[in-house]
């Protein structure tokens, strides 16, 4: 039977991130600060409590930054190493790409922009139990129309892939994780070329027979690649929703560095997460909003939804709402932006009092 001990633990960190941008532009996504840590922490430290050791990162853009924090994991508990794609494979291809580096006979796989739930013994115990080739984390979701979907018998054996539908025979979708056997990786996924395996993988092997089992549960899941999943899921991180075990015994309304300057009547509440060095000024409200390092927030300003990179600084009585600024960009006193506006690093927006709610 396979241990969680005796598993690798492939984690795909390798994208542009591009949905979050500007925040992206000097910033591989999976390190983004979330919850008051790199959003990859969060899963490495939930992959370290689940009892794997052994960690590989299939990198690609800015990889260096990665190696750079975690170094060779020793300082989490960790065995971690890295392979940099020299050209984007996707998600088999990254995969694949990884193989030599494996130890064991079981693999599981992360998709490095994923906040997840599911409990990794359970698992690794359904793809012993089901004698399975490929073990997939499926999660039941609501609406179901917005993903493909991934329908299974009453065995939990996986029927079929479904693209996405308005019509959707089953309310699992694939969560992003899996349980391989690892000489399956060899065998079904080529080397040296980009590989989908969510549609060219998967249906190979239910074409050629392989057993594909689906573990569906209904633990917390959410796609981090856009700014107001982000925002969310920062914000369930900070109020316990989600879990995560470098938050324990520290959850609630908000978490604010112990190096944050924060005064008197400000209010934080809705999972709101103030970086090392920031200051907000007396009068501030901020819901709801991932505040990064160093960033400065002047009297009387209002900050719901949104973030707020490293550098930058809200004018006093400012109102900012759903929004993303980024690194080192200055907004002036009195101005109010909304409705999805992204200030990229930089820009300064003048004390006009003049209302904005597009690009910049």
């Amino acid at each position: 039977m396979a241990t969680l001990a005796e598993t690798d633990a492939v984690i795909l960190v390798g994208g542009r991130g591009t949905r979050l941008r500007p925040l992206t532009v000097n910033t591989p996504k999976p390190m983004l600060p979330t919850a008051g840590y790199p959003f990859l922490q969060h899963l490495l430290a939930r992959i370290k409590a689940a009892g794997i050791e052994h960690v590989v990162l299939s990198t690609s853009y800015k990889a260096e930054v990665f190696e750079e924090y975690f170094g060779d994991g020793s300082e989490f508990g960790l065995d971690i190493e890295y392979v940099v794609e020299e050209q984007a494979l996707g998600t088999g291809g990254g995969i694949r790409n990884v193989y030599d580096r494996l130890r064991h006979d079981t693999v599981m796989v992360f998709n490095g922009d994923v906040l997840a739930g599911t409990d990794l013994s359970a698992l690794i115990e359904t793809h012993t139990a089901k004698d399975a080739d490929v073990t997939m984390h499926l999660v039941h979701v609501s609406d179901p129309r917005a993903y493909g979907c991934v329908p299974t018998d009453s065995e939990g054996k996986v029927m079929n892939f479904l693209e996405k539908t308005e019509d959707p025979p089953t309310d699992q979708i694939n969560a992003g994780c899996y349980v391989f056997r690892r000489e399956l990786i060899a065998k079904t996924i080529p080397a040296g070329r980009a590989v989908s395996v969510e549609r060219e993988v998967f249906p190979k092997l239910l074409e050629e027979g392989y057993r594909v089992i689906g573990h569906a549960d209904t633990s917390y899941w959410r796609d981090m690649g856009r700014p107001d999943d982000f925002i969310h899921g920062s914000s369930d991180l900070v109020r316990g929703i989600a879990y995560s075990p470098l938050l324990e015994g520290r959850t609630g309304e908000s978490l604010v560095d112990e190096t944050a300057g924060v005064r008197e009547g400000v209010f934080l509440f809705g999972g709101t997460v103030v970086g090392r060095g920031s200051e907000i000024a007396a009068g501030c409200r901020i819901d709801g909003s991932v505040i990064f390092d160093g960033v400065t927030i002047e009297p009387g300003a209002r900050v719901q939804n949104s973030i707020i990179a490293s550098g930058a600084t809200i004018g006093a009585n400012a109102r900012i709402s759903d929004c993303v600024i980024g690194e080192g960009a200055q907004i002036g006193a009195r101005c109010e932006l909304r409705s999805g506006m992204r200030v990229w690093p930089g820009v300064v927006i003048p004390d006009k009092g003049i209302r904005f709610s597009s690009d910049a």
